[in-house]
């Protein structure tokens, strides 16, 4: 029986386990974790539903697939946004959804974003990227290009304002009509 030379023994595994080490530093550092909405919320919400009252009367509904609270910041991201509003007398008026939004609880405020669409009652509908509500304004905006579509007429602009009714709407840039126009039935 032959003995091995112990060098000889650490010289192949240093070449072996080199080999591995510097095959595992060229393809770099990959994280094995990311930060998430989860991981730095103060309250995690899932199938957030809730009811927006003015004087007792219920002014909006909205729900969320999961909604992540940040208290110092006091704002919430939600995603997968569907909110019902409804008129002064408690009468549905319209519905959005939403990819994702941002509420904004002690102004009032709040961001749709991505695949954004209001639906009227009556059937119109408008679709953008980003829907924009200020309620010290008392205004719904956007700043991204905008469909809005009723049974007779069709009206595309690269932004808007409008009251939160959609009765006077005033088009940046807008296609084929005059700037301003009043929606029926309002």
């Amino acid at each position: 029986m032959r003995k091995t030379s112990p060098s000889w023994y650490v010289v192949l595994c240093h070449a072996v386990l080199g080999g591995v080490v510097a095959g595992a530093c060229d393809a770099g550092i990959k994280p094995t974790a990311t930060i998430t909405a989860a991981d730095t919320a103060d309250q995690v919400l899932v199938n957030m539903s809730h009811y927006v009252t003015t004087a007792g009367i219920q002014r909006a509904h909205v729900r969320a697939d999961t909604a992540y609270f940040y208290s110092p910041m006091q704002t919430a991201e939600l995603r997968a946004v569907h909110i019902t509003f409804y008129d002064p007398r408690g009468a549905e008026t319209s519905t959005l959804t939403a990819r994702e939004g941002t509420y904004h609880w002690r102004p009032g405020d709040m961001e749709a974003r991505g695949n954004v669409l209001v639906v009227r009652t009556d059937g119109a509908t408008l679709r953008t990227e980003v829907l924009r509500f200020s309620q010290a304004k008392n205004q719904v905006s956007s700043d991204k290009p905008f469909v809005f579509d009723e049974p007779n007429r069709r009206i595309e602009g690269e932004g808007f304002t409008s009251d939160p009714d959609f009765k006077v709407v005033t088009a940046t840039r807008i296609k084929g009509t005059a700037g301003q126009f009043t929606l029926p039935n309002q």
